[in-house]
């Protein structure tokens, strides 16, 4: 059998399932650290509730995989999560969603690892969104999850550190209510520490205006245009989370 015939007969089997995202739809990359609790626990042992080693390895990151030759315009991290809008017109590698995933991911490994100097790895999904307020809907949701996580973090090493075991810590804080959790905090006189910029609620990246002319040709209003699409999850913190490649 000659190659090109192989080729063609045995691509197939690597191509069978590829879908490609429809035009028109918006696509939002969600990127996850994996097995990263035992990574920043146990392995490397960041400081905990917040490490800031780790949330600028988080932020180099996030600049890498939007300018790793795709048309991102919006990017969001929290954790050891990224979120990453597409341009409406993305059209590289075809839409295939394997491809997004599979480079995506290994981007993101790639570069993390480096920063770290060992092994982190992470996987990728795609959200699929027909409409602006289903985007504005994922990044709220995201951003509410950093806000709960951040307050459950601080109180549950503010425990720690005042000799409560982990199931006792664990315990106290189950069933509080936001209110209440912050009233813990207050307590202990760090409430304040939390609402410092970046912590809360992640960071918030814009992309580069010269990538984006399609988009507008001015930067500056590239940059009102995708705030205004963001008003609704971001007017609490526009402008002082918010990095600008």
């Amino acid at each position: 059998m000659k190659f090109n015939d192989l080729d063609a007969k045995m691509r197939v089997y690597e191509t069978a399932n590829d879908r490609c995202i429809l035009p028109a739809m918006y696509m939002v990359a969600r990127i996850d650290g994996r097995g990263f609790t035992r990574l920043t626990k146990e392995v490397h042992q960041f400081e905990a509730p917040f490490d800031e080693k780790f949330r600028n390895m988080m932020i180099e990151t996030v600049k890498h995989l939007m300018n790793c030759g795709f048309n991102i315009i919006y990017g969001y991290t929290q954790s050891d999560e990224i979120s990453l809008l597409f341009h409406p017109n993305e059209n590289v590698i075809g839409r295939k969603t394997r491809k997004y995933i599979s480079v995506l991911a290994g981007e993101a490994s790639a570069k993390f690892s480096s920063l770290l100097g060992s092994v982190g790895a992470f996987d990728c999904r795609i959200s699929e969104l027909p409409n602006k307020k289903l985007v504005e809907d994922y990044f709220r949701w995201r951003s509410e999850d950093a806000h709960r996580n951040t307050l459950n973090a601080h109180c549950y090493w503010r425990l720690r550190q005042d000799n409560h075991t982990r199931s006792q810590a664990s315990n106290k804080i189950e069933g509080l209510s936001i209110s209440a959790k912050n009233e813990l905090l207050f307590q202990y006189g760090i409430i304040s520490t939390i609402y410092q910029p970046g912590k809360k609620e992640g960071l918030d990246f814009i992309g580069d205006p010269q990538k984006n002319r399609d988009l507008t040709p001015k930067p500056v209003n590239m940059y009102f245009q995708i705030k205004s699409f963001f008003i609704q999850i971001s007017s609490c913190r526009w402008g002082k989370n918010t990095i600008i490649l």
